[in-house]
């Protein structure tokens, strides 16, 4: 028993978290491993303290189809307070500037939010986990540096104003992989002409997942170690790669693509990753397709 604990169960699936507040992604993942003594748990793309909702964590084979999830598009609420700036764009930082916060209607604020819709340009935040030269940013940023950060390219898909009062306006956003919805607020914030930082962010999806599939620590903690109803929680790997398609594999094709040699199929559509399922039905890794109607590996989940 105490061995077993020792090693960590090598067990494998996608634990949908509801992360609370005030606690960093990185700590939601070590209460998840000890809750499960899991062996290997790793998250997919992390939430600031000050952000709440869905954060996919990856136990087993699931860290696995991590790379697929962090690069999903995500849906965000947030409340941006208007008339503030702060040095972190949210509410944890220092307020540097205040401005009067002029009369806004809902058709100005219609005609803004579908100015930011589709592809725009970002400068990314001082605080944020991005390096500049080997040092990440916000340690630069914590001992007063600032230093110039490139723009990058992100896609709004979707950007809708859920409620608004007198000084500030609560937004949905879906986006893709790498958008701060911090510099968002700032940015409209900027456009609106009073400034603005994110007082409340909560994620509502990521990639298949939403808010409905997630659990929360409180509710894993009342299971009392009990490994069956815990590991009920845990979704298949699959489900994080419903996007892609499939291919079914006999015995001998299986063995050859979990050796790492490429096979050739009849009227296999040309995809950049597909999905690899076994004789028995269950998914074993992902593959490519190549010119002249071959499937090679890509990941085998073994």
């Amino acid at each position: 028993m105490a061995d077993r604990k020792k090693r960590g169960r090598d067990i494998s699936g996608i634990l949908i978290l509801d992360k609370p507040l005030n606690i960093s992604s990185n700590r939601a993942v070590q209460i998840i491993k000890r809750l499960y003594d899991a062996k290997k748990v790793g998250h997919t793309g992390s939430l600031d303290p000050l952000a709440s909702g869905v954060l996919p964590i990856c136990l087993g084979h699931g860290t696995k189809v991590s790379p697929y999830l962090l690069a999903s598009d995500k849906t965000y609420q947030f409340t941006m307070k208007l008339g503030e700036t702060t040095d972190t764009g949210d509410a944890e930082g220092r307020v540097v500037h205040k401005r009067e916060v002029p009369d806004i209607s809902e058709q100005q604020i219609a005609a803004l939010l579908q100015a930011f819709t589709g592809d725009i340009q970002q400068v990314p935040p001082m605080y944020s986990a991005l390096k500049h030269k080997g040092q990440r940013l916000y340690d630069l940023a914590r001992a007063g540096q600032v230093v110039e950060r490139p723009a990058r390219g992100v896609t709004i898909k979707s950007l809708s104003l859920l409620s608004k009062t007198s000084d500030s306006l609560t937004l949905e956003v879906c986006c893709t992989k790498g958008t701060y919805v911090r510099t968002l607020a700032e940015d409209l914030g900027e456009k609106l002409g009073c400034g603005a930082h994110v007082t409340f962010l909560r994620r509502i999806k990521t990639g298949p997942f939403e808010l409905e599939d997630a659990v929360t620590i409180y509710q894993l903690e009342q299971l009392n170690g009990d490994f069956d109803p815990l590991d009920q929680q845990l979704k298949s790997l699959d489900m994080a790669l419903q996007d892609y398609p499939l291919v079914r594999c006999n015995r001998e094709e299986t063995s050859d693509l979990c050796f790492g040699r490429r096979i050739q199929l009849v009227d296999l559509a040309p995809s950049p990753l597909i999905r690899l399922y076994d004789a028995n039905g269950d998914i074993f890794g992902l593959g490519k397709w190549l010119e002249g109607n071959y499937l090679a590996p890509v990941r085998i989940f073994a």
